[in-house]
């Protein structure tokens, strides 16, 4: 997410921090590079211009705090104004005093919109709420089967009708939702390749007909500016109330994310980081900040791990680790439980420090359903005790997993030494322990 954004400021970062004091000149120097970089990364010319003076108008209107470098001081101005650009707090979606809540989803063609649409069906559904999908795009000709074939997926219902115009569909899946106690109604309208006037008519006349309390517009990040003239275009005919930027785990240079709630006045609301039905996040400006410069997102890192993590079996596998009893069955479950929290270089890129580290070192999830393999290719006793795998077995698990030889006695041998750590623990012996620490290798 933002790494080429995240990279450049890096660097003007670094050149900030040897300065020995701040002055009107080194200040200007300073951010006539941020201003490039941003202008680079597709912002938008006048929120970067306004971004710019902004900052320049704090760094130099301020005395340096004895406690911090003037370098710092400038970088902390910097992340302030840009949590300030993204909208300082994260905002909720409405919610109906009387049920149905009806939340209109609209946005281009190949926006990820239909997707999002089952995404956040997903993630309402989590939170204890009985949302309805419907079906509104009847221009798509896959639109109506994509959206039932993700329902499912998920468990919820998609109310749909082929032989109606989107209108009528949307109106009638209110109550259909009332009289089945749904109590979110989700409508996925049309898309279009670009803004005309055909889609724009149709779907004001469906929030004419449904009173939405909530309109979201889905934007694809990678657009850059013409996202942001889309939304423009959209928020003219629709007044929507919030954007959803879809596919930011992709090549997202960030345009679209710092200029988009400037240009439209309108807070970002959600970020969708993923293709799985469950990446969806709520969009704290603050957090996506700490991320794009570098800081890491801990609280984002701890809420996924708590929502994933089963308490029961951590519990289980902390009293197997105090007493070295660990097994591969033991070390499988926990790579799943680790996989369902995302890609390993979004998991990582949490972590403060480490977006430096990944630049030098290649994480490949790939790498972990290689391990999966292996492991899933040994027979149960052989889980559990290890020590039996001689070398015929080792070839019988490297052809039932499509690896070779080399790659199942690498992972011998990395859970041999894991095993000798975890015994030294439990006797107590930390810093032996540690000692013999060293990171796997692909």
């Amino acid at each position: 997410m933002f790494e080429a954004l995240s990279q450049k400021l890096e660097v003007v970062f670094k050149k900030l921090r040897g300065h020995g004091k701040i002055t009107e000149a080194n200040v200007q120097d300073s951010l006539r590079e941020v201003r490039r970089v941003l202008l680079d990364a597709d912002v938008n010319y006048k929120v970067a211009r306004q971004f710019i003076d902004d900052v320049q108008k704090r760094a130099l209107g301020q005395e340096v705090l004895a406690s911090i470098t003037p370098g710092q001081l400038i970088i902390k101005i910097i992340y302030d104004e840009m949590v300030r650009l993204l909208g300082e707090a994260k905002v909720d979606i409405a919610e109906a005093n009387t049920p149905p809540t009806v939340i209109l989803v609209a946005g281009l063609q190949g926006s990820g919109k239909t997707t999002f649409a089952a995404k956040l069906a997903n993630h309402l559904k989590a939170k204890g709420r009985v949302p309805l999908l419907v079906a509104a795009d009847m221009h798509r000709p896959a639109a109506v089967d994509q959206l039932i074939t993700l329902g499912k997926q998920i468990e919820i219902p998609v109310y749909s009708d082929r032989s109606a115009g989107a209108v009528n569909i949307a109106e009638a899946s209110v109550d259909f939702a009332r009289k089945n106690v749904r109590d979110t109604v989700i409508v996925d309208t049309a898309g279009r390749m670009h803004v005309d006037e055909e889609m724009m008519a149709e779907v004001a006349a469906v929030k004419e007909r449904t009173k939405p309390h909530e309109i979201l517009f889905v934007v694809d990040a990678m657009t850059g500016q013409d996202a942001v003239n889309t939304a423009k275009a959209f928020d003219e005919r629709l007044s929507f109330n919030g954007v959803v930027l879809t596919k930011l785990d992709g090549d997202s240079r960030g345009g679209a994310a710092l200029s988009i709630r400037s240009v439209v006045q309108k807070p970002i609301k959600f970020a969708s980081v993923g293709e799985k039905l469950d990446a969806l996040e709520p969009f704290y400006p603050e957090r996506i900040v700490s991320r794009i410069l570098g800081m890491g997102d801990i609280v984002t890192l701890v809420e996924k791990a708590q929502v994933q993590f089963d308490e029961a079996k951590a519990v289980d596998l902390k009293e197997k680790l105090r007493k070295a009893q660990l097994t591969f069955d033991d070390f499988l479950d926990q790579l799943r439980q680790l996989k369902s929290m995302g890609s390993l270089n979004d998991v990582m890129g949490m972590i403060p420090g480490m977006d430096r580290i990944q630049r030098n070192v290649s994480i490949d999830d790939k790498q972990i359903v290689r391990v999966e393999a292996i492991i899933q290719s040994m027979t149960k006793e052989e889980r559990s005790r290890p020590s039996l795998i001689n070398g015929s077995r080792r070839r019988r698990i490297a052809i039932g997993s499509g690896t070779t030889v080399q790659e199942v006695n690498r992972l011998l041998k990395q859970f041999e030494e894991m095993q000798r750590m975890m015994k030294k623990m439990s006797k107590g012996n930390m810093r032996r322990a540690l000692q013999g620490v060293r990171l796997p290798t692909n």
